[in-house]
């Protein structure tokens, strides 16, 4: 399967790298795109070694005319955004399109599946905000969410906000694609 694997900003994002090998190891191709929050905690090299294709950073790329917002938003079968910070849930729920990722969800293809991971404080995670954007995300009818594990975070606190473990989202991608 064709997938695209938004990666958003939080101490979250190296387990993604794991992620994008486990997608492969399963005969998916990835395609990564990374905000720029992302790319502060990871750089996109590491994913495009792992992937064996260029990561997406720009929505503006005059260098690779295949970094296209609407080519890209046209190529995947599913998208997963693992981790998905409350910021580019907000986006996402609220139609923003001001980055290269948030752009590729809205200009998608409404019969592709959409997976989110989410990853944040807890706080954030139990906040009204981000759990009315959920809620309008899952309206549409294509989207999913793997919740967030219940430990100890990178803050300190203990308690649901850390990223989903590799076997549940795997399972949820699974079941997405079907």
């Amino acid at each position: 399967m064709k997938l695209l694997l938004g990666v958003t900003g939080g101490i979250a994002v190296y387990k993604s790298c794991d992620l994008v090998r486990r997608l492969r190891e399963r005969g998916h191709e990835v395609q990564v795109v990374m905000t720029a929050s992302a790319q502060r905690f990871v750089t996109p090299m590491t994913f495009s070694v792992l992937s064996g294709r260029k990561v997406g950073t720009s929505l503006f790329d005059d260098e690779d005319p295949e970094i296209d917002h609407i080519k890209l938003a046209r190529w995947p079968e599913l998208i997963l955004v693992a981790p998905a910070t409350a910021q580019s849930l907000a986006r996402f729920a609220l139609g923003m399109a001001d980055d290269l990722l948030s752009t590729i969800v809205l200009a998608s293809e409404p019969r592709v599946p959409i997976v989110l991971a989410p990853a944040m404080n807890t706080m954030m995670w139990e906040n009204p905000a981000v759990r009315r954007n959920l809620g309008l995300l899952q309206e549409t009818g294509r989207v999913s969410v793997v919740a967030p594990a219940e430990k100890l975070l990178a803050c300190g606190e203990t308690g649901a906000g850390g990223l989903a473990d590799e076997a549940a989202i795997l399972a949820a991608v699974d079941a997405a694609a079907r």
